[in-house]
């Protein structure tokens, strides 16, 4: 019987396969159905398999490219020393190496065109919030109630904001985006302790009490444990 883990690795390899392969064609011919097709014929990979792989063609390509970049920033990240850091200099460390590791610009700015569409502005989004949810992760967050949502919309919309800032920045070593990022960073932060000094008010102590009660049993989703393979 075949190792589940060796099956799982070899489909990944094969993605890769096609995706490194669609890469050169993203600038003419971005990410869409052509390019998947270019690059099948490039890669090897049998048409059937790598459609099943990619069911939508060029979307489900760029969200593939765009979560490559989410395992490379956290590769990335392992290898930093963060002990003498700020938590919000971590938080900045991680949003620039996200943006680092990206190999092909025009490859992201193709596929934040590709978001920008209505039909396809939900996979934006959630790819976006996949990528606030694995700094996070990486930073060692154990938040389980409504902070684990608050913590990752807010990032979402830093790394969103800053990414399209980088797009457009041509400064050297993109100075300009680094200093954009800790600016919205610094009023990130500037809410946290405007949100801390409510807390200690007594009229939000009295509403945490009643009305606001409720939130207090939001938790973060979870897998469910019925998948098949699952505690194998």
């Amino acid at each position: 019987m075949q190792d589940d883990n060796a099956g799982a690795n070899g489909v990944e390899h094969t993605k890769d396969r096609v995706l490194d392969a669609a890469l050169p064609y993203v600038a003419f011919d971005g990410w869409s159905d052509a390019t998947l097709r270019s690059a099948i014929a490039d890669s090897g990979v049998a048409g059937g398999l790598a459609r099943a792989l990619f069911p939508r063609g060029g979307v489900d390509l760029a969200l593939a490219y765009h979560r490559r970049g989410d395992a490379l920033m956290r590769t990335a990240l392992a290898d930093r020393d963060l002990a003498g850091l700020k938590f919000r200099e971590k938080v900045a460390l991680a949003v620039r190496l996200r943006l680092e590791v990206i190999s092909d610009a025009e490859a992201v700015r193709r596929g934040s065109a590709l978001f920008a569409l209505p039909q396809h502005a939900a996979d934006g989004a959630k790819a976006v919030w996949g990528t606030a949810d694995a700094i996070w992760t990486a930073l060692g967050d154990t938040s389980t109630d409504v902070n684990w949502y608050t913590k990752r919309a807010t990032l979402s919309a830093v790394y969103a904001a800053t990414a399209l800032y980088w797009l457009g920045d041509d400064s050297p070593d993109h100075s300009a985006t680094w200093a954009f990022l800790d600016r919205r960073i610094e009023n990130v932060m500037a809410i946290e302790k405007l949100k801390a000094g409510v807390r200690d008010n007594p009229l939000f102590k009295a509403l945490a009490e009643g009305p606001l009660k409720a939130m207090s049993r939001i938790r973060m989703p979870k897998a469910p444990d019925d998948l098949p393979g699952r505690g194998v």
